[in-house]
């Protein structure tokens, strides 16, 4: 089975997706489960997980909504705010839910220090007590917070969005490496190759551009711990949906079979538990 471990829906706010500049005016309209199913269909992808695009628990229930809707949505990765005084009761409340199966948090915008807040840390705390998982999103230089954070939490299961966005575009990759490889020796850690084409050139890459970070992410976390992600409708910045997926396709082309099966569905399967 080859699930889509990474895409998005919302209904276009131009108030609240302030982050949708005139950059990137593509993204400025509706992105419903109606306009990714006939492109999931035409690639043969049998399901996804909606990840959280807005820090609301209106875009968790949002994500529930459309996921009782749609059957090849078969996870969602909501939003909570963890650092809530209540947020034992909240995660409680969420269980309840068996679509959700983890949340997400946008911290590459926020300041440095975040992950160190002790009431940040009590809502990671809090997650394992459900078996939920986290998505990890941020930008390289936040890669060393990221190290710290799960090494308090060697049983919580995490996964680090858009190999933690490098710099493609700047051809910068050793301090990227560096802390790639440090999050990757934690086993409870995982990588999705997701969100690659909007960190490189969005109007002149080229495939070899991703190479050397396609191979070291594989090196660093092996197949068992990858798993493919579109990122869309994001992705549309800088790449249709077949052109990134063609993309990863010829990255695994040249692995065994059952390599292939982990990082196209297999592993997000066993990490989300879909």
């Amino acid at each position: 089975m080859i699930i889509d471990s990474h895409q998005h829906f919302w209904k276009y706010d131009p108030v609240r997706d302030n982050w949708i500049n005139d950059e990137m005016k593509i993204l400025m309209r509706d992105f419903f489960p109606k306009d990714l199913a006939p492109i999931l269909s035409k690639h043969k992808i049998e399901g996804s997980v909606a990840v959280q695009a807005d820090q609301s628990e209106d875009e968790t229930n949002f994500l529930i909504t459309l996921a009782n809707q749609n059957p090849f949505i078969k996870g969602v990765v909501g939003w909570v705010d963890l650092r809530a005084d209540k947020i034992a009761e909240q995660l409680e409340y969420f269980s309840q839910f068996k679509i959700i199966k983890g949340f997400r948090h946008i911290i590459q915008t926020e300041a440095s220090g975040f992950m160190k807040q002790p009431s940040f840390q009590n809502g990671i705390r809090q997650l394992e007590k459900h078996n939920f998982t986290y998505d990890i999103l941020i930008y390289p230089h936040q890669l060393q917070e990221a190290v710290e954070l799960v090494r308090e939490f060697p049983n919580q299961k995490f996964v680090v969005d858009h190999l933690a966005k490098p710099m493609i575009k700047q051809n910068e990759f050793a301090a990227w490496s560096k802390g790639i490889a440090q999050l990757a020796s934690y086993d409870n850690v995982f990588c999705k190759l997701s969100g690659f084409t909007t960190e490189a050139d969005w109007k002149d890459w080229k495939p070899q551009d991703f190479t050397r970070y396609f191979d070291f992410v594989l090196e660093s976390f092996g197949a068992n711990r990858l798993m493919y992600g579109s990122d869309w409708p994001v992705c549309l910045l800088a790449s249709s949906y077949a052109q990134q997926l063609t993309l990863l396709e010829e990255f695994v082309s040249k692995l065994s079979i059952t390599e292939k099966q982990q990082i196209t569905g297999g592993n997000a399967i066993k990490f989300y538990k879909l």
